[in-house]
């Protein structure tokens, strides 16, 4: 089973530099390994594989003594994440890959392989930089595998080491009905339960709205290269890293509560991506940030034996009545209220949602994606 550990760095001024060289090295490499993909292309119609990039780079070392004092290794990785970019693009359909910039808010660079942890000493050994010192909250056993090594807009380093523990994956759980439970995301309650719970949404952003403006506005105010500017940036990105922070721990221990409670989860897939064109809805909608939450899901039911259920994102769960079945074509999204017509039964619209999810995704027919 692998596994990601992410823990703080505390770099003294020169291991500071050296992090910042490897991240602004790795960086122009992957630019050149991009633009070397596209010229080739364009001149021959054939694509170039990592693996030339790879023989072409001492010759750029050449050009570019300074490349010589950064890890090769870190520089090969580049070349690795420009080919899986041009993967992703032609099997998704995602956009296409784009030249990395140093006004980015996270910067980091690949580690393979050569690089150690000592518990003892609460210390990261990388290649080419001496012993960095480290926050270990939790310790882990296992085979190392790639490290990542990140940079935020505060100026804190972390490094993410992906552990292969040798332990395989739990077998899926038996779940039956009384054992399953619906879920339905939204704005105002970020998550309703078939059960009926309503778990309220934080809206960490809309909170600190008005103290983003101020500091936005002081940013914009002071002069460009300044070091009053440079202090108002700070300010700023302290608060974006706290609202982020909040929502991560939110949404952790929400979606380990559900796991830990229940046998499996029905989810209704969402198109967010066209949700977030209607303007009206689209800053609650990316504060509530509901495809990261699915994903802690995702992979938490993979490590406790759990099951996601997910059912087509055309499916009414709203419009129809859970008791009789009455497909109500006139509700809107302004209706959170409704009384079904036939059976007479008064209906909050987001448990009957989520109570017609758990019954959709129980009928294998409804279920995508097993």
């Amino acid at each position: 089973m692998m596994k990601a550990f992410k823990f703080r760095l505390y770099p003294t001024a020169t291991q500071a530099v050296q992090l910042n060289q490897h991240i602004g090295s790795c960086r122009f490499v992957y630019n050149w390994a991009l633009d070397q993909k596209i010229k080739t292309y364009e001149q021959t119609g054939k694509s170039i594989s990592r693996f030339d990039l790879n023989k072409k780079l001492p010759v750029l070392k050449a050009s570019n003594e300074w490349l010589g004092e950064v890890n090769s290794q870190s520089l090969q990785g580049m070349t690795k994440q420009v080919e899986s970019a041009f993967t992703r693009f032609f099997r998704e359909k995602n956009g296409f890959p784009k030249f990395k910039s140093k006004k980015n808010p996270i910067q980091s660079f690949p580690v393979p392989q050569h690089y150690s942890v000592n518990f003892e000493k609460n210390t990261v050994k990388l290649p080419k930089i001496e012993p960095i010192k480290a926050v270990f909250h939790r310790k882990f056993e296992g085979e190392l595998k790639t490290a990542t090594v990140s940079r935020t807009c505060q100026g804190h380093y972390y490094i993410s080491i992906l552990v292969e523990d040798g332990k395989e994956l739990p077998t899926k759980q038996k779940y039956s009905e009384s054992t399953t439970v619906g879920l339905d995301v939204g704005i105002k309650d970020f998550a309703i339960l078939s059960t009926g719970e309503k778990i309220e949404n934080p809206n960490y952003l809309k909170n600190s709205l008005n103290r983003l403006k101020v500091l936005q506005k002081r940013v914009s105010r002071k002069q460009n290269g300044s070091k009053n500017r440079v202090k108002a940036k700070h300010r700023l990105a302290v608060l974006h890293d706290k609202i982020t922070n909040q929502r991560n721990d939110f949404q952790n221990k929400l979606s380990f509560k559900l796991i830990s409670e229940n046998q499996a989860i029905a989810l209704e897939t969402l198109n967010v991506k066209g949700m977030v064109k209607n303007h009206h809805l689209a800053q609650a909608i990316s504060d509530s940030a509901w495809s990261s939450f699915v994903t802690k899901l995702e992979y938490k039911a993979e490590w406790y034996g759990k099951t996601i259920l997910r059912i087509g994102q055309f499916e009414p769960s709203s419009k129809v009545c859970h008791v009789c079945g009455y497909h109500n074509s006139y509700l809107t999204l302004k209706d959170r209220e409704w009384t079904c017509p036939d059976c007479k039964t008064k209906h909050d619209r987001d448990i009957n949602a989520a109570i017609n999810i758990k019954k959709f995704a129980l009928i294998d027919q409804n279920r995508i994606g097993l």
